[in-house]
C-alpha cells in the first residue's frame, strides 16, 4: 500500500491537490484554509490542523516546520498568517526555553511573563469561571492588584484559550516517512537538545502524534474571524461599500491604526473590524451596532473573512485598539495626514482652518456636566467637542471638552497642535466666531505668530456711508468695505478692523491679524457656513452625536464645578422677584379702597422678605466650589474618551472620503447638491467580483435614474484612475469599478 493511500485511510481525508488559496512555504509544504480551520500539508500529507485561536498548536507547527532544510522562513510565516519577525521571536524563544514556552506564548509573550502574579491570575480565572466579564473581574480583582483593564483582558484571553484546549478533540496523525526529514517534531516538554534533526528508526517504526485541534470559539479571542482570500463572487450585497473602504484606506487610516495598535490587536482582526465599521457607516447605520446589517449570505466575500463580525466582537477589537492611549495615537496620526493634505492644497498665503465647538447632548442615567446647546437655546447635559475643519469644510481634528470649556481655553492649544503638524514656518489662519473674540485671546494668538479672523463683539461704532471707500461683489451681492485699525486697550496694541456694509445697510465688523486682503478675509468668514453644514451632516449622516462608549469615570474631588447650591439660590431669588412683580401689577390695577389691596400688599411684603433672606446667603455661597463640597461628590462622572475617539476618527475618514467622491460625482449630476445623497445609493449597491492576477473587477448594480447612472459611470472612471485597492487584499491589486449599465 502506498504512503498516500495509508494516509487517506488513517485521516479519512482526501489527499487532494491544494486549492488556489493554498499558501506555499517551500519544501513541498502549504497551508489551506477550510471550514474555519487551517490545515498544514507536507508533500500532499496532512500533518496538522489548528483553529483560529489555537496559538499553541500553531506555534508548535511553525517551529517544527522551520527546522526543514528547504523551508523558506518568510513564506512559512506568511502562510501561517504571521510576520517574519514574529516567527523569528518564536524560534528564539524555543531555542532559549523549549517547546512548552512556545506553546504558552500569548500575544508576543509568555502567559506567565507579565506582571500578573500567580495569585492574581488564579483569582481572575476563578472570576471568569463564575461567568464574570472583563470589567467585573477588573473591578473585583484587577483593580486591587494594580492591573490595568487591558491586562485583565489578556488574562481572560489566556484563560479562554486554555479552556478551549482542554476541550479540544485530538486526533493522532501519522507523519509519512518521506515527510519526516522535513519536519522536526517538538514535544511540549522537550529541550532544544532533545529535538532530532533527522528521522530516527523509532520514528520510522511508530507514528508520531500531532494535534488536529477542533475548538469552540473563545469569547474574547481576536482570531474568532480569520482572513479569507478575495475570490470570484456574484450577487454580493452591499458591495458598493468597497468604494468607501478603499477611499478610506487611501487616506491612510488603516496604516495609522496598525501602527497605533502595536501588539494589542492582530492585524487581520483590526482590518476586519475597520472594514465592518466603515461598511456599516456607508450603509447609514451611524454606530458599531450597525455591523449586524452585514451578516448576509455573502458576508464572507464582502469582508474577505470567515464570517460577519458581531457588534460585540467589533467593540472589543476597537476597544483594544483604543487602550493605552491608542485612541489618541490613531486620531492624531490621521489628523496629521489631513492637515498636511490641506497644507499642500493651500495657496501661497497658507492654509485656513475653522475652529468651533459642537455640543453632544446626553440623555442617560449618569450625572454629567451641563453645557450650552445653541440649537435648544438652553443648557443640557452632554459633552462639548471642539472641531477643526479645513477651508473646504472637511473635518480634520476633534478634541473633547467634558467640562464645556470656552473657546478661548481651546484656541491656543489647537493652534499649537496645528503648528506641530505643519511646522513652525507655516502661516496658519484661524477663523472662529465671536466666542473667541476677546482681547486677551486675540493678543495671545497674535504674539504666538498665528493669523486669525473673527467677528467683532458689539458694541462697536456704526460708520457713516461715506466711510466705506471700497466696493466689491461677492456671490452676487454688492458689499462696501472700510479697512481700518482697532485698539484693543490696556497697551495690547492694534488689530485690523474690517467693517462690511451689506446691501440692506446692516454693518458687520471683522477683526483680524493677517496680510491677506480684506476681500479674502471676508470670503473666509462667509465660508464658515461650511463648518456649520459639516456639523449638521455629521449628525445626520455619520452619527457624531452617538454615545458609542458607555464607560464612565468619576471626576476628582478637587475639581472646581459650578456650585449647585448657588444655582438653586439664584433661582429662588428670581422666583421671589417674579412673585413680587406679579403682585405689584395686580395691585396697580385695583381701585383705591378695594379690599384685595391688603392681600396683595401682604404678598409683596412676603416676597421682599424672602428676597432679603436669600440675598443675605449669597456672600457665603460662592458661584463655584470644589466637587467634594457639593452633593455631586462621588456622583458626577464623565464618559471615557478614547473608544469614542477611535470611532469618530473612522467617521472623520469616511466624511473626508465621501467629500472627495462627491467632488468627482457632482459635476456629472443634474443637481450637484444631491451628490452625497446619490453616493449613499452607490455605497449600498450589490454587485459581482471577478478576481484576476493583476486586478480585481467589481461590477455594481446601483439604484438610480438615467442621469444618475450616467454620472456613476463618470465617477467610477475617475476613481479607477486612482488605482485603489482593498486593505484585505494582500496582493494590493487595483480595483476596477464599473456599473452593470456601462
Amino acid at each position: 500500500m502506498s504512503i498516500s493511500t495509508a494516509m487517506k485511510q488513517t485521516l479519512e481525508l482526501p489527499l487532494e491537490e491544494p486549492q488556489a488559496e493554498a499558501r506555499w512555504f517551500g519544501g513541498g509544504g502549504c497551508v489551506v484554509e477550510r471550514d474555519g480551520l487551517r490545515h498544514v500539508y507536507l508533500r500532499g500529507a496532512l500533518v496538522g490542523s489548528f483553529g483560529s485561536k489555537d496559538t499553541a498548536t500553531r506555534n508548535l507547527l511553525m517551529v517544527s516546520l522551520s527546522q526543514g532544510e528547504r523551508v523558506h522562513l518568510e513564506q512559512l510565516a506568511d502562510a501561517f498568517g504571521f510576520t517574519a519577525d514574529g516567527l523569528r521571536r518564536i524560534r528564539r524563544l524555543y531555542e532559549a526555553e523549549g517547546g512548552r514556552a512556545v506553546m504558552q506564548r500569548v500575544h508576543g509573550r509568555l502567559a506567565g511573563g507579565s506582571k500578573v502574579t500567580a495569585q492574581a491570575r488564579a483569582r481572575l480565572h476563578a472570576e471568569f469561571e463564575g461567568g464574570a466579564s472583563i470589567g467585573e473581574a477588573w473591578k473585583t480583582v484587577g483593580k486591587k492588584a494594580g492591573l490595568g483593564r487591558s491586562l485583565v483582558g489578556e488574562v481572560r484571553l489566556e484563560w479562554s484559550q486554555q479552556r478551549a484546549r482542554a476541550h479540544a478533540h485530538v486526533t493522532p496523525v501519522s507523519v509519512p516517512e518521506a515527510a519526516a526529514p522535513q519536519l522536526a517534531l517538538v514535544s511540549p516538554t522537550a529541550s532544544p537538545r532533545e529535538v532530532p534533526s533527522a528521522t530516527t528508526s523509532a520514528q520510522k517504526e511508530s507514528p508520531v502524534a500531532l494535534a488536529v485541534v477542533s475548538e469552540a470559539p473563545a469569547e474574547d479571542g481576536e482570531g474568532s474571524l480569520t482572513r479569507v482570500a478575495v475570490g470570484n463572487a456574484t450577487a454580493v450585497q452591499h458591495l458598493g461599500s468597497w468604494l468607501l473602504v478603499a477611499m478610506v484606506a487611501r487616506l491612510g487610516l488603516y496604516e495609522t491604526a496598525r501602527t497605533a495598535a502595536a501588539r494589542r490587536v492582530g492585524a487581520e482582526a483590526l482590518r476586519i473590524a475597520l472594514d465592518a465599521v466603515v461598511m456599516a457607516l456607508a450603509l447609514g447605520e451611524q454606530c458599531v451596532e450597525g455591523v449586524r446589517r452585514l451578516a448576509t449570505s455573502t458576508s464572507a466575500a464582502l469582508l474577505m473573512a470567515s464570517g460577519a463580525p458581531s457588534s460585540t466582537w467589533t467593540r472589543r477589537t476597537l476597544g483594544r485598539l483604543a487602550a493605552n492611549q491608542g485612541g489618541v495615537a490613531v486620531h492624531l496620526g490621521a489628523a496629521g495626514a489631513y492637515l498636511r493634505a490641506a497644507q499642500a492644497a493651500a495657496e501661497e498665503a497658507g492654509p485656513v482652518f475653522y475652529v468651533d465647538n459642537h455640543m453632544r447632548p446626553y440623555t442617560g442615567k449618569h450625572v454629567i456636566r451641563r453645557g450650552w446647546r445653541m440649537q435648544d437655546k438652553r443648557v443640557k447635559p452632554g459633552t462639548s467637542d471642539y472641531y477643526v475643519h479645513d477651508e473646504d469644510g472637511r473635518p480634520v481634528l476633534r478634541l473633547a471638552a467634558p467640562h464645556h470649556g470656552s473657546l478661548t481655553e481651546w484656541l491656543s492649544p489647537i493652534a499649537t497642535l496645528l503648528r506641530l503638524a505643519l511646522g513652525a514656518e507655516e502661516t496658519i489662519l484661524l477663523a472662529f466666531d465671536r466666542a473667541g473674540a476677546f482681547p486677551e485671546q486675540m493678543v495671545q494668538l497674535r504674539d504666538e505668530g498665528f493669523e486669525f479672523v473673527t467677528y467683532e463683539r458689539k458694541p462697536y461704532p456704526q460708520l457713516q456711508e461715506a466711510d466705506f471707500t471700497e466696493e466689491v461683489t461677492l456671490d452676487g451681492e454688492k458689499l462696501r468695505i472700510c479697512d481700518t485699525r482697532k485698539n484693543l486697550g490696556n497697551a495690547r496694541g492694534r488689530v485690523r478692523r474690517i467693517a462690511v456694509r451689506l446691501p440692506d445697510g446692516h454693518q458687520i465688523n471683522l477683526l483680524a491679524t493677517s496680510t491677506r486682503s480684506a476681500v479674502e478675509l471676508i470670503e473666509v468668514m462667509r465660508g464658515r457656513w461650511r463648518q456649520e453644514n459639516g456639523f449638521k451632516h455629521g449628525v445626520e449622516r455619520w452619527g457624531i452625536n452617538q454615545l458609542d462608549g458607555r464607560s464612565v469615570e468619576p471626576y476628582p474631588l478637587d475639581t472646581i464645578v459650578p456650585n449647585p447650591a448657588r444655582r438653586r439660590l439664584d433661582r429662588a431669588i428670581r422666583i421671589a422677584r417674579v412673585q413680587e412683580g406679579d403682585a405689584r401689577v395686580a395691585l396697580s390695577r385695583l381701585a383705591v379702597g378695594d379690599e384685595r389691596r391688603k392681600t396683595l400688599q401682604g404678598k409683596i411684603d412676603a416676597a421682599l422678605a424672602e428676597q432679603s433672606k436669600l440675598e443675605a446667603l449669597r456672600p457665603s455661597t460662592p458661584p463655584r466650589a470644589a466637587l467634594r463640597d457639593t452633593e455631586y461628590a462621588h456622583t458626577l462622572v464623565h464618559h471615557t474618551l478614547e473608544y469614542k475617539l477611535v470611532l469618530d476618527t473612522i467617521r472623520i475618514a469616511c466624511a473626508n472620503a465621501e467629500s472627495e467622491l462627491a467632488s468627482l460625482l457632482a459635476p456629472n449630476l443634474p443637481r450637484a447638491a444631491e451628490a452625497k445623497k446619490t453616493l449613499a445609493n452607490l455605497f449600498a449597491a450589490p454587485g459581482n467580483v471577478r478576481v484576476g492576477n493583476r486586478s480585481i473587477d467589481v461590477c455594481l448594480s446601483p439604484a438610480g435614474t438615467r442621469p444618475e447612472q450616467a454620472a456613476f459611470g463618470g465617477l467610477l472612471d475617475a476613481v479607477n484612475r486612482l488605482k485603489l485597492s482593498m486593505p484585505g487584499d494582500q496582493q494590493a491589486r487595483p480595483i476596477r469599478f464599473r456599473t452593470a449599465r456601462t
